[in-house]
């Protein structure tokens, strides 16, 4: 029975703590990625890393609907040999394109925050698998962008440091206000 998980939210420290890689995918590793995936599905997201539920493993996890998988152009599925249910352990990216996208994101640790992020439309990341095995695996379109905005979460990294210097200043007052309320709940606990 999956575990509903407590998310992080701007002001913990661990959310720019730099994740530690795992050394071996064990039953404490896929009931963590179970209880991911069943916390990112309650509070509607479609991506989760280790950090944000106040661990430092390199694990990340991400699902996004069929539906946001075609190319509008062509109508044709943009990942059609990758599930769209994906668990990325110690994940690298080790080739990205050159073709850069920007599309507004959110955050489920900055409820009520968005900001407009460029990102490589495709990326090959290698990663393990829950068996453990290695895999290289190419995403392109939404798929890719969760990824690596996952992947900037393992690194310590947040969406908000690739807004642009106007967006920042946009959003400065309901950072603070998000980041008071974090410390205030982190004071209490």
């Amino acid at each position: 029975m999956s575990k509903l998980l407590s998310i992080r939210t701007y002001g913990d420290p661990i959310l720019r703590e730099p994740s530690r890689p795992v050394e071996a995918v064990t039953p404490e590793i896929r009931t963590l990625v179970e209880d991911m995936f069943h916390t990112m599905k309650a509070s509607q997201g479609i991506g989760l890393a280790a950090q944000q539920i106040g661990r430092t493993e390199a694990v990340c996890v991400v699902e996004i609907p069929e539906d946001y998988d075609y190319d509008e152009e062509t109508g044709e599925r943009l990942n059609p040999d990758t599930p769209l249910r994906l668990t990325l352990i110690n994940p690298e990216i080790v080739e990205a394109s050159s073709r850069k996208c920007g599309v507004e994101e959110g955050c489920l640790s900055f409820p009520g925050i968005t900001g407009n992020v460029d990102r490589p439309w495709a990326i090959v990341v290698n990663h393990l698998d829950l068996d453990g095995q290695p895999r290289a695996t190419r995403l392109q379109g939404l798929l890719a962008r969760a990824v690596q905005h996952e992947m900037d979460h393992l690194a310590g990294d947040l969406f908000i440091d690739r807004f642009s210097h106007v967006k920042k200043l946009a959003v400065r007052s309901k950072l603070k206000r998000l980041e008071e309320e974090t410390i205030s709940q982190m004071a209490l606990t």
